[in-house]
């Protein structure tokens, strides 16, 4: 089996995460600057078979759109302009930046650590993919 790709992106970073081989386990991959995005996976890809990318898109309480909405709705065409044999799907990741601070804290993380924001999208791509995996099971 081929891994699955998780993208939080976001207007400055863009965290990452991937599934295991067998498509159990989501674990966090790194996060970058948003504009490396498709040069990032140009080089991954060449590296690791992935049978999806599901990206997230911000919305609302009340399925309203965010500020983020269309900064992930034109990420997601470059991902399928520049990859068209992997399929791409938006999932919906309202409130994944809450729940990885929460995680962040009932980990025990420091005060500091917490703040770094690239951890927080790093942890917001793995909690976003750990719930399609759940979704899909």
């Amino acid at each position: 089996m081929a891994r699955i790709l998780a993208i939080d992106y976001g207007g400055k970073r863009t965290g990452i995460a991937v599934t295991d081989p067998l498509q159990i386990i989501a674990t966090g991959l790194t996060t970058i600057s948003s504009e490396d995005l498709i040069p990032f996976l140009k080089k991954y890809l060449l590296e690791e078979k992935v049978e999806l990318i599901i990206i997230g898109l911000p919305k609302n309480w009340d399925e309203s759109d965010t500020h983020g909405t269309p900064l992930a709705r034109k990420a997601i065409e470059k991902v399928k302009k520049e990859f068209p044999l992997i399929p791409v799907k938006d999932v919906d990741e309202r409130y994944t930046s809450k729940m990885a601070k929460d995680a962040m804290l009932a980990m025990g993380m420091k005060k500091k650590d917490r703040r770094d924001k690239k951890i927080v999208d790093e942890i917001a791509a793995t909690i976003m993919l750990q719930e399609y995996l759940q979704s899909i099971s």
